[in-house]
């Protein structure tokens, strides 16, 4: 008497006659012989798996949580169902041990600042690799790299420190702008002032050589009627004047 099992696309029967690998059936209607066998049914469809809080360490010492994600098919029922107790264990084990190494030989900033490239290096290290789990891994991403909670607050304090210490240098170079512009302001304003009394000093001594050289030259110009002119004028005011001054020639001193 036999029995059937019917095997879906993109999936495969594995025959086991008394728990002893007989056979592989594909997608479609397959017969057994119920009680001595068994058909073990496996997806080779694409699935996806993720990895989340793997912890690792970098070159710096810096704790970081990974979460992973990867997908994976089964190209080999055989090898997936009977030489691995786990396969999908071991492949995780696998990945998670390449992870570490690659991100223990960079610094934490280097870490965090190139998920793509790590992602890169870790594909080309599983290759084929997982062949031997009956295994192939089509893709692999970290999601997320979070250093730990202490390591998260240390840089928290860190870039509050740079923008203080930022905001401090732009202010502080603002007020001495300030000032630089305010000094040269009050020095542009002495030099001004300077320049307009040297031009005012320099305009009123031409004026008073202008006025003295025009009395030298009416005086050189003179004759004695002019200046016995002018001592008669001034006689005459001095004689009007409320004062007991006597005015005599020098002719008529002579003769008292």
């Amino acid at each position: 008497m036999f029995g059937f099992k019917v095997v879906r696309q993109n999936h495969v029967g594995l025959v086991e006659t008394l728990g002893r690998y007989k056979r592989e059936v594909n997608a479609g209607l397959s017969f057994y012989i119920p009680i001595f066998q068994k058909v073990r049914i496996v997806d080779l469809a694409m699935i996806p798996l993720s990895l989340k809080g793997y912890s690792v360490i970098t070159k710096d010492n810096a704790e970081v949580q990974t979460n992973v994600t990867l997908n994976y098919h089964v190209t080999d029922a055989r090898k997936f169902e009977y030489e691995n107790s786990n396969s999908v264990e071991s492949m995780v084990q696998l990945v998670r041990g390449h992870l570490r190494d690659i991100i223990g030989k960079i610094d934490l900033n280097e870490a965090l600042g190139s998920t793509s490239k790590i992602n890169a290096d870790l594909a080309a290290a599983i290759g084929d690799l997982t062949n031997t789990y009956g295994i192939k891994v089509d893709r692999v991403n970290i999601d997320e790299l979070k250093p730990s909670a202490s390591i998260t607050e240390s840089m928290e304090k860190q870039i509050r420190a740079d923008r203080e210490k930022t905001a401090a240098i732009a202010k502080a170079n603002g007020e001495a702008r300030s000032i630089e512009i305010e000094t040269k302001a009050r020095n542009d304003a002495t030099v001004s002032t300077a320049k307009a009394e040297a031009a005012a000093t320099i305009a009123r001594a031409d004026a008073k050589a202008y006025e003295i050289k025009k009395l030298n030259d009416m005086l050189a110009s003179a004759d004695n009627k002019y200046f016995t002119d002018q001592q008669i004028q001034a006689f005459a005011a001095l004689a009007q004047s409320s004062s007991n001054t006597v005015v005599m020639s020098k002719e008529d001193i002579g003769l008292t």
